[in-house]
C-alpha cells in the first residue's frame, strides 16, 4: 500500500506556520510538529532526557526531575559546542518520532511541520513536497515584536539565525504568501488541500510535479 503523501511544512519565524498547521489539522489532516516531538522526547523518565543530564549535568533538572528548559537554554547560550552536543542529542531521537507518527497516520496525505526542514539539508529525505509558508523579512520583526514583546535587534537577531527567505523559496515546491488577513491564509490552505488530495491520488514518482 502507498504511503500517505508527505508534505513538509516550514517558514521563518512569526511567518504564520502555526495557523497554517492548525488550519490543515481542522480539514483532518494528520500534522505530525517537530516542536511538539522535540518536547516528547525529552519527558520525564524517557532516554532523551537520560542522554541529555548525561552530558549537562543534573543541574538541567527541576525539583521534580523534568528539564528545566531555561536551565539548559542557559548553558548552552552563546555556546556553540554545547548547542552542537544537545542537537546531536536530540535531532536523532525528534526525527525517529517523527517517522514513526508518520508511518501510522491515515489519510490521503500528512503534513509534517519542521522550522528548520531547509536548514537540515535533508528536506528531499524527508517530505514529498516542501510548502514554505512566507512572509518578508519586515513584516516577521513586526510580528515577532508584536507576539514576544522582542526588540527589533532581538528580532533580526532570530532571523539571522535561520535560512534567509530566499533559501527557504528556492526550496519550495509551494508557497502560501501571508501578508493579508487570518482569513485570506485559512482560504490558501483550503486551496492547497484540494491540490494536495489530487496530488496524494498519483503515482508516487510523479508527486513532485509542479
Amino acid at each position: 500500500m502507498t504511503r500517505p503523501l508527505r508534505i513538509g511544512l516550514t517558514g521563518g519565524i512569526a511567518s504564520g506556520k502555526s495557523t497554517v498547521t492548525q488550519r490543515f489539522a481542522e480539514l483532518g489532516v494528520p500534522v505530525i510538529d517537530a516542536d511538539v516531538a522535540s518536547r516528547n522526547v525529552v519527558e520525564a523518565g524517557t532516554p532523551g532526557l537520560a542522554q541529555v543530564v548525561q552530558r549537562f549535568g543534573p543541574q538541567v533538572l527541576d525539583a521534580a526531575g523534568r528539564l528545566d528548559r531555561a536551565a539548559l537554554r542557559a548553558l548552552i547560550f552563546n555556546d556553540a559546542s554545547s548547542r552542537q552536543a544537545l542537537d546531536a542529542i536530540l535531532h536523532p531521537l525528534i526525527r525517529a518520532e517523527m517517522e514513526r507518527d508518520a508511518a501510522e497516520a491515515q489519510g490521503p496525505y500528512v503534513v509534517m511541520a519542521i522550522p528548520l526542514l531547509v536548514e537540515g539539508g535533508t528536506a528531499r529525505q524527508r517530505v514529498d513536497r516542501v510548502l514554505v509558508v512566507d512572509a518578508d523579512d519586515t513584516l516577521q520583526i513586526q510580528r515577532l515584536q508584536a507576539r514576544d514583546g522582542s526588540s527589533a535587534e532581538q528580532a533580526r537577531a532570530i532571523l539571522a539565525s535561520q535560512a534567509t527567505r530566499a533559501v527557504r523559496l528556492a526550496a519550495a515546491d509551494d508557497v502560501i504568501l501571508n501578508t493579508g488577513t487570518v482569513a485570506e491564509l485559512r482560504q490558501a490552505v483550503d486551496r492547497l488541500h484540494e491540490q494536495y488530495l489530487l496530488l496524494a491520488q498519483t503515482s508516487p514518482s510523479r508527486r513532485n510535479l509542479t
